[in-house]
């Protein structure tokens, strides 16, 4: 039975704001709240105060064993920096946004010892997936502020590598030099296949994400030294330039001859699939309690490493904290954090370490043919056409009707998305708390959280919903929207993606549509307000140009064009 509108009481997940907190890297999800945080490592990157109830996250760690489920040892703090626990290190918010120029002067803390590694020695497989060759036009815009943007630390052209209100395409990874082929946002890291099978990383690095060494001793200077210096660059933000700028991992950290076909990123780790089938990774990923772990042994992963468990894989797709695997034969497996259910087991929490071996969902065996993520929840689409969800539903960001509306609302086990039976859905994307998908008819649909536009309708149309799928909060004012509901304003829709809190729909001539949450101007129309419905991305850079896909982390946001002189088997005249 649906929900009883008129007597469902709001969730308790940021029921006391307006919207749900932005993502950071190092998310810490909860299951009544998925709420995500921001924190940066430099000078440079003062944080932005979004919402009322953001949290900062935690600080840095090393590369680490884990011993009894708690690191062998610990790395000492800037004279900045809190002294406790080093997982769950929490600091006290801004009050406001803090321009990058204003950020406090610290000392350096000191580095880390990186120990060179050899790769052992990884037989190639029988080729079981095919490279994109296209060569891609890469168009960021967003906060920028921790060096997601991959624009470097310094102006170019007289613009700063910070706060880009709409599309600008990024020279540092030109079509012509660089060639991207394939893109993947983290919360706030970036990772890029290019065609000559190099992956570049950039943003944060806090637990390992970017896969390398990011020390830098700039911008870290005492406070007394930077008073009497009268020599700074006024063209360079502070920002740690081996983090904004994208950069290739070593090739020294995979198997000789290994070719790479698709890169995916989470909020603390990163992913690469390989042309046979096996995956790579590094990072870490996160919990409630803080850092998790990268394998039950490692907990995190500074370089490159294979994941032996995985074999034959097709796919890759993650959330904020997890990850799912579709092998060549049809079959899901997922690993990670599995608090909110997201990897389709129960987790329990004295063995809660078992998350991180990748396992079976529950799906039909031998019948999926696409996966997808939301933050804490996921998708897939077997080879009938028909959508299955699980993981959490406190928002009805599954679409289905069970528990949705309460604190501690999760689907277990994956379900079929009954709304969408009769719709063959051919894309599908989720945020924290919002989903979104669109089918073989070009449709778009959007359900789940309603109250920052995140699923992009007007209350009018909220009010046209069958009352019975919309759940309001004691004041009545409609919170959650159940029912996926098709946009009737857009149509040709081919791709769908979302951020945090935001959204983006491609048509199929090209065009690029955003709506919902825009604080740090990462729905790329100019503005931080919200966009209350599917709006038109329309500016100088991307105008004319055809848009293929759309990548979103917490507060920045990607575009991926074709570029001019395109030619069929890729390149670029």
């Amino acid at each position: 039975m649906p929900p009883k509108a008129a007597k469902a009481a709001a969730p308790k997940a940021a029921s006391d704001a307006k919207k749900p907190a932005a993502t950071k890297t190092s998310s810490k999800a909860t299951s009544k709240t998925a709420a995500a945080t921001k924190a940066t490592t430099s000078k440079a990157a003062a944080a932005k105060a979004t919402k009322k109830d953001d949290k900062p996250a935690v600080k840095k760690t090393t590369d680490e064993p884990l011993t009894n489920g708690a690191p062998a040892s610990k790395r000492k703090a800037s004279e900045t920096e809190s002294e406790h626990e080093e997982d769950v290190v929490m600091e006290e918010p801004q009050a406001k946004k803090t321009k990058v120029e204003d950020a406090p002067v610290r000392k350096a803390p000191p580095k880390a010892p990186v120990k060179a590694k050899k790769t052992a020695h990884v037989a190639i497989g029988k080729k079981l997936n095919d490279a994109p060759t296209q060569v891609l036009d890469v168009y960021v815009f967003g906060e920028g502020t921790s060096g997601e943007l991959g624009l470097g630390s310094k102006r170019a052209n007289g613009k700063k590598p910070i706060d880009v209100k709409r599309p600008r395409l990024n020279d540092n990874l030109s079509a012509k030099t660089v060639g991207v082929v394939q893109i993947a946002c983290g919360g706030m890291h970036v990772v890029a296949l290019t065609r000559d099978n190099k992956i570049l990383t950039w943003g944060v690095n806090d637990q390992g994400a970017l896969g390398r060494d990011t020390n830098w001793d700039g911008g870290l200077r005492d406070a007394d030294e930077a008073e009497d210096s009268d020599s700074d660059d006024e063209d360079d933000t502070g920002i740690n330039p081996k983090e904004s700028t994208p950069t290739a991992l070593s090739e020294e950290d995979f198997a000789p001859g290994t070719k790479f076909v698709q890169v995916e990123a989470s909020d603390s780790a990163s992913f690469a699939l390989t042309e046979d089938g096996r995956v790579y990774g590094w990072g870490t990923f996160r919990s409630s309690d803080g850092i998790l772990g990268f394998t039950e042994t490692v907990r995190i992963q500074s370089r490159p490493a294979l994941i032996p468990a995985l074999k034959n894989i097709k796919a890759l797709a993650s959330g904020a904290n997890h990850i799912l695997a579709l092998d060549h034969k049809g079959n899901v497996v997922a690993w990670g954090c599995g608090q909110q259910n997201q990897l389709g087991r129960r987790i329990i929490e004295r063995n809660k370490m078992s998350s991180l071996i990748p396992q079976g969902v529950g799906l039909p065996r031998g019948k999926i043919a696409k996966i997808a993520c939301g933050s804490y929840h996921s998708f897939a689409i077997d080879k009938n056409g028909a959508v299955w969800g699980w993981g959490l539903n406190n928002f009805g960001e599954i679409g289905v009707e069970n528990s949705a509306g309460e604190d501690d609302a999760v689907i277990l086990k994956p379900v079929k998305i009954s709304f969408l039976a009769d719709h063959p859905i051919t894309d599908i994307a989720g945020g924290i708390h919002h989903s979104l998908a669109c089918s073989s008819k070009g449709e778009l649909f959007a359900w789940g959280r309603i109250d920052g536009y995140q699923v992009g309708f007007e209350s009018d149309v909220v009010e046209k919903v069958d009352e019975e799928y919309v759940i309001r909060d004691e004041k009545g004012t409609a919170r959650i929207l159940v029912k996926p509901t098709k946009h009737e304003g857009v149509s040709d829709i081919v791709a769908v993606s979302a951020g945090t809190d935001n959204s983006f729909a491609i048509s199929k001539d090209g065009k690029v549509y955003s709506w919902g949450f825009s604080s740090n101007y990462q729905t790329g129309q100019g503005t931080l307000d919200d966009i209350h419905v599917p709006t038109l991305i329309d500016n100088t850079a991307i105008r004319d140009k055809k848009i293929i896909a759309a990548g979103a982390g917490g507060q920045f946001s990607v575009l991926i064009g074709v570029p001019e002189g395109a030619t069929t088997n890729g390149e670029v005249n």
